[in-house]
């Protein structure tokens, strides 16, 4: 502010003369009190847009003012409100003047009505999500959810199918694995991660103990070398032959201290899956899962349920039946 601090009698002068027009010194207090749009200024003063933004130029210039553009619309503060004497004067008289002229207690009301269209907008609003339909910027919150996580350098989902399970796991993981042995089922993940924009899945066919598989998760695995963060497998351990030898492959694809979380169906009785989707096995009883968890060598497992409404939703052939999650730890 050169003209504001200078002490040569004419940049005092100036300064002066700039401050002795009565609606700049309105301009001012005004602008103290809150950021407000020129246009909010006009409707505050009573005066026409184009006179106010005259005004609001000059004390800009002379560095009293600062403004920023939000789109089309300009917006107005005090720059410094304390930095010289003579301002400081003009801002007590202008407060003076915006006080007994009442426009200085509508600043509040003013700033309310920003959002008057708003709350129309969603007052009137008949779009509504289904309560069985997920929010489509669901990944945009996960994403935001992510930095409050940690260890999620490495994700490996395991089995992953169309790649339902990427839409949860890339917002949230630096890069994620999706493994699966159906090079069909991975044409489709492809699919997903294109048109979603994911630049941080990488997809492999293969089964667990391949080679190749073990040397690319070594490869992208954190600091240690030696594994994910966390390996998911979502509703594919009652498809495996040996369930408890999966689950020590599972367990091993992890760091060590990394976590296994598996999704899978409790134990039931509709045989129909043995054909409809060729399930190996009809569920497994929480008890059995954790025991088959530390016969592969895991640690610290835990079953719980998942709440049903979270999942009958999906309208598929496994839906009425009940879902349990084991998180366990690799030692």
């Amino acid at each position: 502010m050169h003209s504001a601090t200078s002490s040569t009698p004419t940049a005092r002068w100036e300064l002066y003369r700039l401050l002795g027009e009565p609606l700049r010194l309105r301009l001012l207090a005004l602008t103290a009190e809150d950021e407000l749009s020129v246009g909010e200024l006009a409707d505050l003063v009573g005066e026409a847009q184009p006179n106010v933004s005259k005004h609001v130029a000059a004390l800009r210039r002379a560095g009293l003012l600062a403004m920023r553009k939000q789109g089309n619309r300009v917006l107005v503060k005090v720059a410094d409100a304390g930095g010289d004497a003579v301002v400081r004067d003009a801002l007590a008289a202008g407060r003076g003047l915006v006080t007994d002229d009442g426009s200085l207690a509508r600043v509040p009301e003013i700033v309310r009505a920003r959002d008057a269209a708003s709350r129309a907008f969603f007052d009137a609003s008949e779009a509504e999500l289904e309560p069985d339909s997920l929010p489509p910027e669901l990944p945009a919150y996960l994403a935001a959810l992510a930095p409050l996580l940690p260890h999620r350098e490495l994700a490996i989902d395991v089995g992953t199918g169309d790649g339902r399970l990427l839409d949860v796991l890339a917002p949230v993981f630096g890069h994620v694995i999706a493994l699966d042995r159906s090079a069909r089922q991975l044409a489709r993940a492809k699919k997903r991660v294109l048109a979603r924009g994911y630049t941080n899945v990488e997809l492999l066919e293969g089964e667990l103990d391949d080679d190749a598989i073990q040397r690319r998760v070594k490869k992208l695995a954190t600091a240690d070398g030696e594994g994910a963060d966390v390996v998911f497998a979502s509703r594919m351990l009652h498809h495996a032959a040996k369930p408890t030898r999966t689950l020590a492959q599972l367990g091993a694809l992890a760091r060590p201290g990394g976590s296994l979380v598996v999704i899978d169906y409790v134990a039931h009785e509709d045989e129909a899956l043995r054909d409809s989707q060729a399930d190996v096995w009809l569920g497994f009883d929480p008890v059995e899962l954790r025991h088959m968890a530390r016969e592969a060598g895991l640690t610290r497992a835990e079953v719980r349920p998942l709440p049903a409404l979270l999942h009958r939703g999906a309208r598929t052939a496994d839906a009425h039946i009940a879902w349990q999650v084991l998180v366990a730890k690799r030692p």
